[in-house]
């Protein structure tokens, strides 16, 4: 960052006394370039082609814009390849042909930092890093004799994450090249006899797990298989096989979960166990008939996350401490809201892992039951039999227990069960789905509760999204884009400095690695409980909440940015700053 602004100065864009007067306002030397474009200085179409046109010169290299915002950085190289009249590709966003680019040396692809993404009739195109690198297209150039290449330009990022992906696929050739062995003479057909297909699958298993995924999607396309895992929230590739390889490989999924292998025009649910590396996981699988085949979906349900302790979960000691509050209370609700996938179910079992005890009885029901605890008696509910979670909630209330957990609140018979057991002493766990906390309290009431039983039976709502942590590894100090920082202006404090992942291997490239929880708990106090009995307003319980010290779920998404967390651009995300 440094470089660039020299160059700033040394080309007589910013004057000296104005570069020194916004320099001592800074916290860094990263936000200069920042502030200049904030306070008007210059614009952002000006450094776009500034440094554009640096770079088409040789004065500049590629890799000394890698500092720079990804979306200003985009638009730099878009810039470029229009000057240097080629195409600017999106990797995320086309369909590569990784059987042209298994065909080439994978070092060679590393060294020149390129990637090829199709052949045409008259060229091959090649993503390249640097355009500008005539030695690299030369290079390349050379594996491809019989066709001219034609060069595009592409985001660094992009083509280590594909180098990435294709060197993952080439460790398994030599089992595909077995397992088309086996379908040849008729052995991968019986998925019981096909031991590369079973070694395929704990390969694809254990990638996944060590990737610290959730799910594993096995998708059948027109020309391929296409292994997906969702990592940290959000699907990424991390196999593409021939077609040829998915019968055997979805056969022998449903012969592992005890799934009917002939049966393809209806969906199935089993689940299966399996070894990875040493230690026990649990499968839930899932099939759903598609245009192409069957999409096959796994959850890797880890035991030991059953186990997570609250103050592990990643709730900030604010919020972690009224919600522990709020757990110590002998009777009442307590909602966790959030979307599906915010991580409500960890936060609830987080919740009964810190209350179970031998002098107290717990009962839950959950649909399903997806993690078995100790000293907690689970149930599972069975709508076909009409054991549904109202009628569940009966017959538990009858078992004598202390505490009560229902996995989701989904209809007004459910609810008014819950409301009349936390009103006579029972302590009620459960989720709603809402955008945030106080949502809950006008959810509830829309559910048909009276808001007098409302106000009577609340104790605390919490309410929770899961950001993406930025990888230690790579983890480095960035700016904000002025607009941003407009809008977020009264959550900011004087000085403030937001960080990001640059993108490394130990990350795929992604700069980010695990995830956190962001979230505000409110709880009902007597003035509160008055208030919602009033049926006061939503802005009017927000306002009265601030006033006593709630935190919402922005501000502390926004202060764990500024501890180095995660990254504002994944608070904005969740929050959906309106």
């Amino acid at each position: 960052m440094e470089k660039l602004t020299s160059l700033l100065l040394e080309k007589s864009v910013v004057p000296a006394e104005i570069m020194q007067k916004i320099k001592e306002g800074t916290t860094s030397e990263k936000n200069l370039l920042h502030n200049l474009i904030a306070k008007g200085v210059i614009t952002e179409n000006f450094v776009i082609k500034f440094f554009g046109d640096l770079i088409r010169e040789g004065s500049l290299s590629i890799d000394d814009i890698d500092q720079l915002p990804d979306n200003l950085k985009e638009k730099i190289l878009k810039y470029l390849a229009k000057l240097l009249n080629i195409d600017y590709l999106d990797l995320d966003s086309i369909d590569i042909d990784f059987r042209l680019a298994s065909k080439l040396p994978l070092s060679q692809l590393r060294k020149f930092e390129a990637i090829p993404i199709k052949e045409e009739d008259i060229n091959i195109i090649i993503s390249f890093k640097d355009p500008l690198d005539m030695n690299a297209q030369e290079s390349i150039q050379r594996l491809f004799p019989k066709k001219p290449i034609k060069p595009t330009i592409s985001n660094a990022k992009q083509i280590e994450r594909y180098l990435n992906k294709l060197e993952l696929s080439e460790s398994v050739k030599g089992l595909i090249n077995e397992i088309r062995k086996e379908i040849n003479s008729g052995n991968a057909n019986d998925a019981r006899e096909s031991s590369a297909i079973l070694r395929l699958i704990q390969i694809i298993l254990q990638t996944a797990i060590i990737s610290r995924a959730s799910d594993i999607h096995v998708e059948p396309t027109e020309k391929n298989c296409i292994i997906r895992s969702r990592i940290d929230g959000i699907l990424t590739e991390t196999f593409i096989f021939d077609k040829d390889i998915y019968p055997p490989l979805s056969s022998r999924l449903k012969l592992l979960a005890n799934l009917d292998i002939a049966e393809k025009r209806k969906p199935q649910d089993g689940r299966f166990s399996a070894t990875i590396m040493k230690k026990e996981y649990d499968f839930r699988i899932s099939t759903l008939p598609i245009m192409t085949g069957e999409s096959i979906v796994m959850r890797i349900l880890d035991k030991t996350k059953a186990m997570i302790k609250l103050e592990e979960a990643g709730m900030s000691d604010y919020n972690y401490k009224k919600f522990v509050n709020s757990l110590k209370t002998p009777y009442g609700i307590i909602l966790v809201t959030g979307p599906t996938g915010s991580g409500k179910t960890t936060t609830l079992y987080g919740a009964l892992n810190m209350l179970r005890s031998i002098e107290k009885k717990i009962i839950t029901v959950e649909d399903p039951i997806e993690y078995q605890m100790n000293l907690v008696q689970q149930s599972q509910v069975q709508p076909k039999i009409g054991f549904t979670f109202a009628s569940a909630l009966r017959s538990i209330l009858r078992q004598d227990p202390d505490i009560v957990m229902i996995g989701e609140i989904r209809d007004q018979e459910t609810l008014r069960i819950a409301v009349q057991a936390a009103l006579t002493g029972h302590l009620v766990l459960s989720t709603l789905h809402t955008n945030d906390s106080i949502s809950a309290i006008t959810r509830m009431v829309d559910m048909g509760i009276e808001p007098y039983l409302v106000s009577g039976s609340l104790i605390a709502i919490e309410a929770q999204r899961l950001v993406r942590k930025i990888c230690p590894y790579c983890k480095e100090k960035t700016i904000i884009l002025p607009n941003i920082e407009r809008d977020l202006k009264e959550y900011l404090p004087q000085n403030y400095q937001f960080y990001k992942g640059k993108g490394c291997k130990q990350c795929n490239m992604s700069g980010y690695m695990g995830r956190e929880m962001v979230s505000e708990v409110l709880t009902v106090d007597d003035q509160m409980a008055s208030m919602i009995a009033r049926e006061e307003s939503k802005e009017k319980i927000a306002q009265y909440a601030k006033e006593h010290g709630f935190v919402n779920m922005l501000q502390d998404g926004i202060n764990k940015a500024l501890e180095g967390h995660t990254t504002i651009e994944e608070v904005l995300r969740v929050t959906r700053l309106s």
